[in-house]
């Protein structure tokens, strides 16, 4: 039963959705997963609605192949708990449905309710964001809950149709992403979704609807205030989904990459020699470059990309009040990330292998005696290398260097020898002290 504050909240949203029948769009059951059909079969046969959802849909709709398959239901939790053996309960302030198949998972939510409120009306917030929102409603104000109109449609699986509460099927046509909803509301509850509409846009091809667009210059700022924990699991989605180079320039343009990283936006504001900085522009296509020919990524070399600029400043800077080299790139290291955890909690995997990428750059400078051979088989050494080669192509005068391991990787014994021959000799000899 809705509450008092509830039922207010919901005569103020249309219950009249528009309904494109199966003749009026492209979504074929045959490119549904099969999972995700046997959950919607078997709601539906047991008396409950059934809906594809989200992201899903909106694929379907533009000819992809969804990665996932979300369900939204008037079953509550526990109901579709009865109806599968595989299901798990997961949340506390919104509890979901996990139906297990081997290590696939369809994730059933209940519909639900308009915003969580005080029992006088009042919306229960803080700083904006809502603070309960685990109220049960219909696929009426689920829809209304949904962050952008293009994932708020709905595909029915008795009749095929696909239901449309907020324009999405028109912002689909129109290759825009929009805020469901006022929009200075909708960012300060989750300033996230700046994020998100961000990577929608890019990820899609879409534009960012000008109502939607505008005030994110304004709110940016308000991404300070999300725990530094949530903002790592975004980071991966912006940047490892294969449009890293694209999604980069739009997070500059709405002012939001400088609230993420604000040592780097500092770096890139400085521009050297009347030219920006080459450096995170080749990483970022290489990084893409991986993605789409199917090669892993690991996020600690995005990472050290990101901060090598602010790292290599610093140090830098340290070098000139006396501190040697390596007392200098660790001190830096160590500040660098330290201040960026602050802002983005990264896991200490990825940021110790950060360090040891970093701290093996002027190692590989060492082509003398057995070391050469020693750092090939240090286990950072691929990563390390990688990371030469892209600060060469960067225009870092390092090509020589460059050039040098990549043959020396791929020589054979004798060749080997020979290498580190004519390295030797570009070595200035260090000079002995005289004993007294």
């Amino acid at each position: 039963m809705l509450d008092v504050a509830l039922q207010t909240k919901v005569a103020k949203i249309p219950i009249t959705p528009r309904i494109i029948p199966r003749s009026g769009h492209i979504i074929s059951r045959a490119n549904i997963d099969e999972r995700a059909l046997k959950v919607l079969y078997r709601l539906n046969n047991a008396g409950f609605q059934a809906f594809l959802v989200g992201g899903s849909v909106r694929d379907l709709l533009l000819g992809r192949e969804p990665k996932d398959f979300d369900v939204a239901t008037d079953a509550l939790p526990e109901q579709v708990r009865e109806l599968f053996r595989n299901c798990r309960l997961i949340g506390r302030r919104f509890r979901l449905a996990h139906v297990h198949f081997g290590r696939d998972i369809i994730e059933v939510a209940t519909f639900r309710g308009a915003d969580a409120a005080e029992e006088d009306g009042r919306v229960l917030t803080e700083d904006g964001r809502i603070l309960r929102d685990n109220v049960y409603g219909n696929i009426d104000n689920d829809a209304w809950r949904r962050d952008f109109t293009v994932n708020a449609l709905y595909y029915n699986i008795e009749d095929f149709s696909v239901v449309d509460y907020v324009g999405g099927m028109d912002d689909i046509k129109a290759g825009q992403i929009r805020v469901v909803g006022n929009t200075q509301q909708r960012f300060r509850e989750d300033p996230v979704r700046m994020l998100r509409a961000v990577r929608f846009a890019v990820k899609l091809g879409f534009s960012i609807h000008p109502q939607t667009a505008t005030p994110i210059f304004e709110l940016a700022p308000l991404l300070s205030e999300i725990p530094p924990a949530r903002l790592f699991e975004e980071i991966l989605k912006l940047f490892l989904g294969g449009c890293a180079v694209q999604t980069f320039e739009q997070l500059r343009h709405y002012g939001l990459f400088g609230q993420l990283f604000p040592q780097v936006e500092v770096c890139l504001s400085e521009e050297e020699g009347g030219f920006p900085h080459m450096f995170l522009a080749r990483a970022l296509q290489n990084t893409d470059r991986r993605i789409a020919e199917g090669k892993p990524v690991t996020p600690a070399f995005l990472i050290s990309a990101l901060l090598w600029d602010p790292m290599r400043r610093l140090a830098d800077e340290h070098r000139a009040h006396e501190l040697s080299p390596a007392e200098a790139d660790q001190l830096a290291s160590d500040t660098v990330i330290s201040q960026q955890i602050s802002r983005i909690a990264m896991p200490r995997r990825y940021t110790q292998m950060t360090r040891e990428i970093w701290a093996l750059q002027p190692r590989l400078t060492r082509r003398v005696g057995g070391t050469p051979f020693r750092l090939l088989s240090h286990p950072r050494f691929r990563a390390a290398y990688d990371f030469l080669v892209l600060r060469a192509e960067a225009g870092e005068e390092v090509t020589e260097l460059a050039e040098w391991w990549t043959e020396f990787q791929n020589a054979k014994e004798a060749r080997r020898g020979e290498l580190i021959s004519a390295a030797s000799k570009t070595v200035p000899r260090k000079r002995r002290r005289r004993r007294r």
